[in-house]
């Protein structure tokens, strides 16, 4: 007799009959399985049947997912893969367009289930999908019902990864194309379109040449104007795809259409400042093409000045002529050379260059390479007054705390060019945009203008001197980093957050956290902490266990990022059951159990796996190079082979679940989140308990014992 592990508890159905109640033993082949079901119902040819899950999945059961079958699980006896992809290729080709609708309908919720998708493209379903689409007319009744469903069907089957996407034509590269513009009221249509127009620019070196000739950013751009974030989310990642795989020699050529067709503008009108939330594929997207716009500057910041070219070293001679205009001799022609040479040194000298003689010398770093000197000039010549004051006030002190723009502007660029990650190619997971940067055409230009001037600004405060350099710059970075992170929506309000971050602030706010992160280490305290860590730890795990039971969406991923396919996951609040399930939609608040079909009860779990580790990171070989993705996922073992995968939405949630996980398991909890938690709740407790030794110093040590008495023959006399 099979071990009870091996043995599920299911009801499975069948139309027109009872459903039939039944043990599946895990360890038998699944097709004698099969046998037996149809077998009770006097169903012969047993191989052309299968098992699915009567959910709204409807996804096949096959030998590498029987494992997820559950105890309590609802099952359906339907007709097997290969059949049903033959009735349907049969039936989308149907000479009645009732029929053939109804067809593309059950061909688009069918392809969703990777077993069905092989069997479907193995009878060249692909090839007759995009007949349909190329061969089509919208003079026919349902077209657009059709077209919708067809294209759905298509993205379905081509979300698996089987079918490479170079095989596609250009008559259809042009139907899809001709669609953005034909069908701009259709939402599903248009929708499935872009979506398909992304993915062929992605996943295809040639298909982003036909598309890129097939449809225009001045096409796009109406799109972006409406009110259905949907449809700007795929447009913008449109404009992404094609940015992203343009070659060298064309990215900036794309970005200066972008700029006459006011993209940025129509961004911050119509999606930024739009009266609704941006939701998280929004702002991937929003971040995508943030970094791909900064990623524009990585050129110039690569390339050394050459000391030689003339061009450049006017550039120079420029920052100089506005600086000391008035200083400036009549007539440069008068005077030796060698003492307009002794001028342009001194006058180099006061500009904060460290070669004095031949400040282009200061320009062969990379980076940040000619882009400093760009920064340099466009902070000259718009905002005048700011960069004279700052050179004159500067080269004017004789105490040795001037502030030497040259060298600041260009390490300064440096920074802003790796706190923006210039040159680095977008994440797939991360949402970081600044609205700011949208809100300028020369936005990096007007960033690097605000800090150059915060960071004269500091060095003043900080009274410092040319060997304080790199601390200065430390405040300065420290100061934009905290700006940054409140989202300013304007340069002005960045402006406005960095003038209440002085210097001062900032020594307080490090002064706050030191003393909850580096205070207290004398031996009483480190050892009021240990008696009452054990405490912390509990509260933190009732926390974690809490958020368990609230519950967490997770989003499925696939090779391609955006899938609008979600499934929730909870605890029971008596700890002993995870309860999961597929959800149609992001929820907008808890999912009640009873609306979750499956359960892991919590005894069954043997282990807790992260990154690598996890299964469906060794499955997946696109994932598995992707370091962000790699870093939330995780996964519970259970039974001999049971898996339930897990990416979580976030960093927070990744530790928030697998502390909960440990902590059910009754291991440590070992993440930073963790760490944190106690490192901020063991200070707030001890400074609790320390309220009323407020200004008394604790000793390092306890007082001595005192000697013990020479003889205890002493009484206390009462009388």
């Amino acid at each position: 007799m099979p071990p009870p592990a091996d043995i599920v508890k299911v009801a499975i159905e069948w139309p027109g009959a009872f459903p039939k109640l039944m043990e599946i033993d895990q360890k038998k082949p699944l097709s004698s399985i099969i046998k037996e079901v149809c077998d009770g119902w006097s169903l012969a040819n047993h191989d052309q049947f299968a098992l699915q899950h009567a959910d709204s999945s409807n996804f096949y059961i096959t030998e590498k997912n029987r494992n997820e079958i559950k105890n309590g699980a609802i099952l359906r006896l339907t007709t097997s893969p290969a059949q049903n992809a033959q009735q349907l290729h049969e039936r989308i080709q149907s000479s009645s367009m009732d029929a053939k609708l109804e067809a593309l309908k059950d061909l688009a919720n069918y392809s969703r289930d990777i077993t069905f998708a092989q069997e479907f493209i193995n009878l060249d379903g692909i090839s007759l999908l995009t007949q349909m689409v190329e061969s089509g007319t919208d003079q026919i009744s349902h077209f657009g019902d059709m077209l919708s469903f067809t294209l759905t069907a298509f993205v379905e089957l081509m979300d698996h990864g089987i079918v490479s996407w170079d095989t596609f034509s250009v008559a259809f590269i042009k139907k899809i194309a001709s669609y953005v513009n034909k069908f701009a009221s259709d939402i599903s249509i248009l929708q499935r379109s872009l979506a398909i127009l992304e993915s062929m620019v992605l996943n295809s070196h040639d298909l982003y040449q036909k598309v890129a000739q097939e449809i225009t950013i001045g096409q796009l751009i109406p799109h972006l104007q409406g009110t259905d974030q949907e449809i700007q989310t795929y447009t913008i990642a449109v404009i992404n795809a094609l940015f992203l795989k343009a070659p060298d020699d064309k990215r900036q050529e794309m970005a200066n259409i972008l700029a006459q067709k006011q993209l940025r503008s129509i961004i911050l009108t119509h999606v930024i400042r739009a009266q609704r939330a941006i939701n998280n594929e929004m702002a991937h997207q929003l971040y995508v093409l943030q970094v791909l716009t900064f990623n524009l500057l990585e050129d110039r910041m690569m390339t050394k000045m050459d000391p030689q070219d003339q061009a450049q070293r006017d550039i120079i001679f420029e920052l100089r002529r506005i600086a000391f205009d008035a200083e400036s001799e009549p007539n440069n022609s008068s005077g030796s050379i060698e003492k307009r040479k002794s001028m342009y040194t001194r006058d180099y000298k006061k500009l904060g260059f460290i070669n004095h003689v031949n400040p282009a010398m200061d320009f062969t770093q990379t980076p940040p390479g000619m882009l400093a000197l760009d920064n340099m000039l466009y902070f000259a010549k718009h905002h005048q007054d700011a960069y004279i004051r700052i050179v004159l006030e500067n080269s004017s002190r004789e105490d040795k705390h001037e502030c030497p723009f040259g060298r600041s502007s260009i390490e300064l660029t440096k920074m802003l060019c790796e706190i923006l990650k210039v040159g680095e190619l977008p994440s797939e997971t991360c949402n970081d945009f600044h609205p700011m940067f949208f809100t300028h055409d020369r936005s990096f230009e007007e960033f690097f203008c605000i800090c150059i001037q915060l960071l004269n600004k500091t060095w003043k405060e900080m009274r410092a001197t040319s060997e304080d350099f790199n601390k200065v710059m430390q405040v300065v970075k420290e100061q934009i980093m905290r700006a940054l992170t409140t989202k300013p929506s304007s340069l002005d309000q960045f402006k406005s957050k960095l003038q209440n971050l002085s210097y001062t602030e900032i020594l307080k706010i490090r002064q706050s956290e030191r003393m909850n992160q580096e205070d207290f280490q004398s031996r009483p305290i480190l050892e009021l902490k240990e008696k009452i860590q054990p405490e912390i730890l509990e509260l933190i795990k009732q926390q974690r266990l809490n958020r368990l039971v609230e519950g967490t969406c997770f989003r499925k991923l696939n090779s391609r990022r955006r899938q609008d396919k979600f499934w929730y996951c909870r605890l029971s609040p008596n700890h002993k059951v995870l309860h999961y399930g597929d959800l149609e939609e992001s929820p907008q608040g808890e999912v009640p159990h009873d609306s979750l079909q499956d359960k892991l009860p919590v005894a069954d779990i043997k282990a807790v796996v992260t990154g690598k580790d996890c299964p469906h990171m060794k499955e997946k070989g696109a994932l598995k190079q992707n370091k962000e993705v790699l870093e939330l996922a995780f996964s519970i073992l259970y039974d001999s082979s049971g898996q339930l995968n897990f990416i979580a939405p976030d960093k927070h949630e990744y530790c928030v679940w697998t502390d909960g996980l440990n902590a059910l398991l009754g291991k440590d909890m070992l993440s930073d989140l963790t760490r944190n938690d106690l490192d901020t709740l063991l200070s707030m407790e001890i400074k609790l308990r320390l309220l009323d030794l407020e200004n008394i110093q604790i000793p390092d040590a306890p007082p001595p014992i005192p000697k013990e008495p020479s003889n205890y023959d002493f009484v206390y006399d009462c009388n």
